[in-house]
Order: structure tokens, then sequence, then C-alpha cells
């Protein structure tokens, strides 16, 4: 192309000064470094080189010269409170960890003491942490307004990035000494007690971990997060305060040091996990040597009086739940190890201060003390603290024996509160016997004495008589002799139950060496950050080998004949597997776990959370399996707690079907298996357990179906599935035996109908509807007009429909014996679930009584009560207790009845309970409950009175017509039995 371009002429001339702008432009050259090498000669220097955006080499200059201020090389010291540090850590928290942080990060790999390590040393001070909570703070903010384009914001990386610094800032055990010590050198006493006040706020006051409960989960949303953080755990973080207050008081604290631990440890009690806490102080303090005890006692001597009785009942609790529980009733009058040693212990607590033995003996005198609910145990080990105290034990023995024959107390005590008191006064009348003989002579001369005798025998309910004439004949027995003592020559008193409780003033504990304790509790291990919980991905499994082909070809050949045995069975043909429709064959997992047998089996398969296939499995075999083994051997007893707490706390992981079904009948069956045991067991664990709502609520459904189980009421499904083939006659002898059924083959569990979420409230409304059908039908005929006149009233006819219906529908299984398990329902269903109710009514956490009053939480708790006292029935010979009890409770709750209607419905079914079946003896419950029937009537009238109802039906109405119900039963009591109630209506209106 160039040589058909030919230049014709060529001229030069000079270029105008104006077309320099139209040069060719040359590169560029990079623009000079304006980052300042660093010197390190001042704090100003440092602020001015972090703001300039500083180079990676410069940025550890900066750092390596602030450490050196840390160790004392210069007298700059970013840890002590002044503005210019404040702003240092302020760049360093919002401009350098965003740009920085990984890279620190990655380069510390491998390494103790990396670059990452220089930065966090720099702010491990109380204004790097503070630093950092404003930090999560405002972007945790800037996430609110724009949630939906989280995971591509720079707010994610930045959240995560600041909750890995925080957790590394409180990770060591000697941190909060650490910050103290920066900080602690003040001169000013007015800077120092507003430091002390800081210091104590950070860490006590719940802010860390709840900013760092939330930015967790806005980075988990975002899906930044691949690692749990160890703060936002409440039992974690409560822990590493109380090893960092042990490892404190352990290097030598002042005066006040000890001061300030014994603060910090007050508020951080109040965070929630307060025996954790106590325990991790007992572990680290008091279950050592010498040394360690003494400076435990120093450390205890700065609490004020009202928290050194919080300390004493969460060591009361903690040594009864872990150390205790484990010991058997049997031998009560032989010494143990463990029990001296859980008695030094408490000595040790008490120490010989005045007001903490005033305490324990509050404790154990107390209307709601002496650990009601808990093993017997401990209140053995509190007793012997005072065994070498002839003052404090006979202060103990004289009141409790003027509680134990109060009237009123006895009348409206919780029966596990009584039998409670009933052992101190025992276990304090043998020791005072042995130290002061003539002291319990005297005693039994006095008028308290003899009033308790006889206020006990004439109790109305039978176990409080029989508890005074076990304490009567025991005492006598001690000061008189064989022929003057106190003998009532009653059955009951020759019982086991009887010579258990008389064996109890031969016991004489002391004092001993701690060492079992140590043996059996450990110091729990540092709060470390915990590792993701990674799903296993499933490993492509290889085809299996395919079977060699033989050449033969199978036919299937069809045969019409009829002529075959009909008690032979054809195998059904295969289900079709859905995984076998994948398209890749490799993706197919045919090794598949089998359904577990053994109970071992099944607690490893609810354990292994990160496998499907075993997670499902043992959820739709539990209910099966564990009734199956209930009967046989001591698998089911030998597991039983372990296998309910794995199902009160299984989670959800999965979304399966039927899940809170296949998890309800599965505690049911743990009920079902061992009642007795399992029974106390989950009371406790519904006023004790760290568990949510729902888990609660679903404990409550347990007890309450389980219990209707047990009485005969209700038949489980599972019930005949999971009975042995062995215990089933052959088809063809069976149809000699039994009457043929419509269906005589054992269900499987696969095709079980699942529970009703509100199964209870089924039941409720059940027994309310039989309850109200004879009212409504004598309203009916009494609006109709006299029975003369009628050819059938309508209570015959709903007389005899109900005798048609039960002659025309055959009911499975009717009762045909007395329910004898009764007293069962009453001792471990029911007198738990109330006693531990009035416990936690008078305990000091705020937070369990808030729980126990949550709506919905509080209407499952009444309901199931008036389900357990109706499954007892009116046989049981506890239901003069039952009855009180559950009374006193009904007419303690209804201030929490203003402006909700489904607790006002509860407690009106609770009184439809108590009232039918109460129903044979109305005489007696009035003159036993005058006081209550006169207030109930009050009580129910106004509620009656200010709720509308209406034909279109609705809660309201729901509620009216229980008010109603229960109403006229009441009046029509009160008109026939006026002259039984006469003396608790004057001066009522």
């Amino acid at each position: 192309m160039e040589e058909l371009l030919t230049p014709v002429s060529q001229s030069y001339r000079k270029s105008p000064q104006h077309d320099e702008l139209f040069k060719i432009s040359k590169p560029a050259k990079p623009a000079p470094d304006t980052n300042v090498e660093f010197r390190g000669s001042s704090p100003e220097e440092t602020l001015e080189a972090l703001k300039s955006q500083p180079s990676y080499e410069t940025l550890l200059s900066i750092l390596r010269y602030l450490q050196k201020g840390l160790r004392g090389n210069h007298a700059f010291d970013i840890r002590k409170p002044t503005p210019q540090n404040a702003q240092i850590i302020h760049v360093l928290v919002t401009e350098i960890v965003p740009n920085y942080w990984t890279v620190l990060r990655d380069a510390s790999v491998g390494q103790t003491k990396g670059d990452v390590q220089l930065l966090i040393s720099c702010l491990k001070s109380l204004a790097g942490v503070n630093a950092v909570l404003a930090r999560l703070r405002a972007l945790l903010k800037e996430a609110k307004t724009d949630p939906k384009s989280l995971k591509d914001s720079h707010v994610s990386f930045n959240l995560s990035f600041s909750l890995e610094l925080l957790s590394s800032l409180l990770h060591a055990d000697d941190d909060i000494r650490y910050f103290w010590s920066g900080i602690g050198s003040i001169e000013s006493a007015a800077q120092a007690r507003l430091m002390r006040q800081e210091l104590i706020s950070l860490f006590t006051n719940g802010k860390i971990v709840s900013l760092s409960a939330e930015a967790e989960d806005t980075c988990r949303q975002a899906g930044q997060l691949k690692e749990d953080v160890w703060i936002s755990n409440i039992k974690l973080y409560s822990d590493w305060l109380a090893r960092n207050v042990v490892q404190w008081v352990k290097s030598g604290a002042n005066e006040d040091d000890l001061k300030l631990c014994a603060d910090v440890s007050m508020r951080a009690m109040r965070l929630g996990n307060s025996e954790n806490y106590v325990n991790t102080l007992i572990v680290g303090l008091l279950l050592q040597d010498t040394q360690g005890q003494e400076l435990f006692s120093s450390f205890l001597d700065h609490f004020p009086s009202l928290e050194q009785r919080k300390f004493l009942n969460s060591t009361l609790k903690l040594l009864s739940d872990k150390y205790l529980s484990a010991l058997d009733d049997s031998d009560t009058t032989e010494e143990s190890p463990i029990i001296c040693a859980a008695t030094g212990a408490l000595r040790l607590v008490i120490g010989n201060d005045e007001a903490r033995k005033g305490h324990l003996v509050t404790w154990l005198t107390s209307g709601s003390g002496a650990g009601i609910g808990e093993g017997y145990w401990i209140r053995r080990a509190a007793v012997a603290v005072f065994s070498e105290d002839k003052e404090s034990m006979a202060t103990v023995l004289e009141k409790s024996l003027a509680q134990f024959g109060d009237k009123l107390y006895i009348k409206h005590a919780p029966l596990l509160q009584q039998d409670a008191h009933a052992q101190v006064l025992l276990l304090s009348a043998g020791y005072i016997h042995r130290l002061a003989s003539i002291k319990l002579n005297i005693l039994l001369r006095s008028s308290s004495y003899l009033n308790t005798v006889s206020n006990r025998i004439g109790a109305t309910q039978n176990r409080a008589r029989f508890l005074g004439m076990v304490v009567g004949e025991t005492l006598s027995g001690l000061v008189h002799g064989k022929e003057t003592k106190l003998d009532f020559k009653m059955d009951e008193m020759d019982t086991e139950e009887a010579k258990w409780y008389k064996s109890l003033v031969h016991v004489s504990d002391k004092a001993g060496p701690l060492d079992p304790l140590i043996k059996s509790g450990a110091l729990p291990e540092p709060a470390k950050i915990p590792k993701q919980a990674r799903l296993s991905r499933a490993t492509a499994q290889r085809p299996g080998k395919q079977p060699a082909q033989t050449g033969f070809i199978i036919e299937e050949i069809e045969d019409d004949e009829e002529d075959e045995d009909p008690d032979l069975v054809p195998y059904a043909k295969p289900d079709s597997d859905a995984e076998d429709s994948d398209e890749d064959p490799t993706l197919i997992n045919r090794d598949k776990p089998k359904a577990p047998v053994y109970i071992r089996d099944l607690i490893s398969y609810f354990r292994d959370t990160e496998n499907y296939d075993r997670q499902k499995l043992a959820l739709t075999t539990a209910p099966t399996l564990i009734r199956r083994k209930a009967n046989y051997g001591t698998e089911v007893s030998s597991h039983v707690e372990e296998l309910a707490t794995l199902l009160v706390g299984l989670q959800d992981k999965y979304d399966l079907d039927k899940f809170d079904d296949l998890r309800l009948q599965g505690m049911i069956a743990v009920v079902v298996a061992q009642p007795k045991k399992m029974g106390q067991w989950f009371a406790k664990t519904f006023f004790d357990g760290d568990y949510s709502l729902s888990q609660r609520a679903s404990i409550l459904m347990v007890l309450g179906l389980g219990g209707r189980e047990i009485a005969g009421y209700e038949t489980s499904d599972y019930a005949s599935a999971a009975q042995f083939p062995s215990k089933t006659l052959p088809a063809k002898v069976e149809k000699h035996y039994i009457a043929p059924s419509s269906s005589n083959r054992l269900e499987s569990a696969t095709n079980l109908k699942p529970l009703p979420p509100n199964a209870l409230d089924n039941l409720a409304q059940t027994l309310s509807q039989t309850f109200l059908a004879p009212l409504a039908a004598e309203a009916a005929d009494a609006a109709t007009g006299p029975d003369a006149l009628k050819l059938s009233s309508f209570t015959s006819r709903l007389t005899s429909q109900s005798n048609n219906s039960t002659k025309s529908k055959a009911k499975p299984r009717v009762r045909a014996i007395p329910n004898t398990t009764a007293s069962l329902i009453a001792t471990s269903f029911f007198f738990p679930l109330t006693s531990r109710f009035q416990a936690a009514m008078h305990s000091a956490s705020a937070s369990t009584r808030g729980i126990l009053f949550q709506p919905y939480l509080l209407t499952l708790y009444l309901k199931t009560l008036a389900l357990l006292l109706h499954a007892a029935g009116p046989s049981t010979l506890a239901l003069p207790q039952m009855t009180a009890e559950f009374w006193d409770l009904l007419l303690g709750v209804r201030g929490q009845c203003v402006g909700d209607l489904s607790i006002t419905q509860a407690v009106l079914f609770g009184l439809v309970a108590l009232l039918d079946v109460n129903e044979g003896d109305m005489r007696g419950l009035c003159e036993r409950h005058g006081r209550e029937v006169v207030e109930s009537v009050e009580w129910v009238s106004a509620v009656f009175g200010n709720t509308r109802g209406g034909d279109e039906g609705g809660e309201e109405n729901d509620v009216k017509m229980l008010a109603a119900g229960v109403l006229i039963r009441l009046r029509e009591a009160v008109d026939k039995y006026q002259a039984v109630l006469m003396g608790d209506l004057i001066g009522f209106t």
C-alpha cells in the first residue's frame, strides 16, 4: 500500500507555541511514595502514620513501636485512658482491621506470635474492647438498613473480622487482670473509681454476648461465617469470666483486687448459668490445697450478705446435682466418703461467719427451703455442717419442729416440702440427742412437741398424718423407754418407708477431706472456639459387583390355582428406592445404616447429628424400641436419663417429616418405661433445665399424655407395635381364644397416626364437654316445664344416649381393675410439678418466674396438672393432698388471668377437673376447703359477669360456659352444705 502513495511536495514550518498541547503524550511516571519512613519518635507521629494509609512494613513498624511501650521501653502506653490513645485505637479498629486483618492473619499461620498478635496486643485494653463493640454496633446498624444486599456488601466482611478480633482479645484466663493492670496505676482516686466501674460494667452487663450473637447471626445469613464464635455463647462466656477471677485470686491479689473480683462475680452470676460459674470457682479455689481454700474464704468475705446467701444456695444446688445425685438411698445410716466431703466443702464455705451460718439455718428451715425436689443426701450434708455446733443444731431442731406442727403449713405446704422438712427434723434430732440429750428431753415435754403431734394426727391428708406419727414415735423412742415411748400401733409404722424415716436419727456424719469431690469433679476446659459443624460430603460409592450372568432366563409364571394353604403369606414386592432414579449411578448410596436393635446403638444414632439417615432411623425406631426393651433386661433402665436428655434437646436439623410427633412419642415411651424415675426427672428438667419454651412445652405434654397412658385412659398405637412376635399366638390357634376383630395384624410404625400438636387441648375440651353435658341437660329440663308433663326429660335422654353409645361402641380394653397407678401418678408426676412450682415462685431468680408465667407455658402447665389429677381418679389415697395443693395453686395464679383468656380458661378447666374428681365427696370438700370454695365462687362469678358471650362462639364463649358450669356446681355445694360452710362465710360478702 505504501508504494501506491507518492509524495508530491514537502514543506517545513515552525510550529506555534500553542501546538505544544497536541504533542504525543509520554508514559506517566509512578507517583512518588507519600509514606514517610516511620521513626517511632512520638504518639503524634504514630497517629499521623496510621491515618496516611501506611504500607504493610510501616504498619508492622508502628505496631512494634506500640508494643515496646507496653513492655515499658518508652513512656507511651496505649492501654492508659487518654484522648490520644483513644484516637489511635479508633483508627486501628476502623481503618487498619478492615484492610489488613486478612493479610495479618495469613502471615501468622503456623506461628505462635505472628504479625496478627502485634495488633491484638495493642488493642488488649478496655478502650480496645469498647472500640470493637462500638464498631460492631455501627456495622449492625448499617446492615439493618439494606438487609437484601448484605451478602455482597463489605459490612458482612467487616463484621466477621470484628468478631474474630473480639474473640481473640478475650481468650486467655488472665485477660481481666491484664486489663486492670494497664489502668490500676492511676493516681487520681476519682478516675480510678470510674475505671473500676467501667471494667465491671463492660464484662458483666451482657453487651459483649448480645452484640456478638447478633453479629454472628447476621454473618451467617450473609454466608461469611465459617466457625462458631464462642463469645456469643453465654455458657462459655460465663465460664471464661469465672476462670479469669480464679486466676486473678490465685495470683496473689491484694484486698482491693479481691473486692474487685467479688464485684465482678456478683454481677456475672446475674448473667445466667450461675451454677456453672459457682462450679468453676469452687473447683478452681475451694477444691485445691490449703492455700486455695484460704484464698476462697478471703474472696467470699468481700461478698455482701445477700450475695453470700445466693452463693450458698448455688453451692448447695451444685453439690446436689453434680456430686450427690448418683448416690443410692439404701444405706442411710452408714457413713459415705462423698457425704463427708460435701459436708467439709459446705463447712469451708460457711467458715466462722455467723451470717452464713444463719443463711444455712434459714435454708434448712424456711418454708420454701431444704432443697425441695432434691435428693435426701444434700440435706444430710447440710445438717452435718452443725454436727459440732450445739447451738446452731438446736436452732434448726426448734424451728423445724415449730414449723412442722403449724396448721397452715400442714394444710398448704407442698407434699415434697413436708417430706424434706421431716427429714431435716429427724436428722437434727439425732445430732441433738448425741450432743445434748437434755435439750431433747426438755423439747419433748414442751407444748410445741405436743401440738405438733396432735395437729398432725388431726390433719385430713393421709400423708400429713403419716409424717406426724413417724416423727412422734421416733422422737419419743430417743427419750423414753420401751414401755413409755409413743406407739400408735398402726400398720403404716411397720412399712419400709416408716423404718427408713426412723433410721435418720442414727445418721452421724462429720466433715472429711475433699478428695472424693476432687475426683468426681474437674475444672472445666478453657473455652475454645468450637469447630464448625460441617456436613460430611456424601462420598461417591462404587456400584456393587454385578452378579455373573449364568445364561438362564427367569420368567414369572402366574399360577391361578386356589388350592394353596391360606396361612402362607407371599413375600411383598420390594419398594422402589427413590435414589434408584438418579441418572448418575455413582451418587447412589447403597451403604445405608440399619435400624438399631439395641439401646446403646439408638443413643449413638442420636448423637451422630451429621448423618441424616441415622437421625431419621433413630427417630422412627425410638418409640417402638424403647417400649419393646422396657421390661427386658436393664438396657432401658441403665440409659434412660441419657435417652431422655438426647430427646429433649434434639433439634430438627434436616427438616424431617413428623419430627415433633416422633420426638414426643420417644419421650412418652421413656416415661412409660420408667415412670417412677423419669416422671420426677422430667419435672425437674422442666424447672431447672436450660431449654426453650417449646422444649419445656413438650416436657409438659409428655408428662400429661404419659400419665394418662399409665393410668389406662390412653392407649398408644406404639404399644401394640412394640410387642414381641413370640408373644402372639399363630392365627390358627388365636381364632379359638380371641374374638375376631377388624384387624389382627400389628400396625407398623410407618402407618401410625401422629399426635396432633394440640393433644392436651383436645383432651381438655373433651373433659370440659363431659362435665358440662349433664348441666346443660338439667338446664334444658328446667326451662321446658315440670317433668310430669314430659314424655322424656333431657336428662333421661342424655343418660339413655350415653348408655346406648356405651353398648354400641365396644371400647378397647376398658380397665377391669382399680387404678393401682394412682399413687405413682401422684408421687412421681403431680407432686413434683406442684412442689417445684411453689419453690420457683419463691426463687430469687427473676428469669425463672418470667419463664413460668409465659401465658402459653402457664396455660399448658395448668392443663397438665388438671389431666394428671383426673388420671389419678377419685380412688387415690393422696386425693385430699392433691386437691389442696392444686386448689391453692389455682387461686394463686388468679392475678395472671387479667387480660388473658387462655390462662382464665386453663384455671377454670383446673376447677372443672378438681370438682369432677371430688364429685362423690362434696361434703368433705366443703369441710376441708371451705375458704377455697367461697373464694372460688366469688372469683368465678366475677369472671362470668365480666366475660362476653354469644352464639357466635369463640374463646370468650368457651370461657363463659366453663365459668357457668363451675359456678353451678359450686353454688349447689354451698346451698347444700351451708351449715358446714357457715364458719367460712362469716364476714365474707
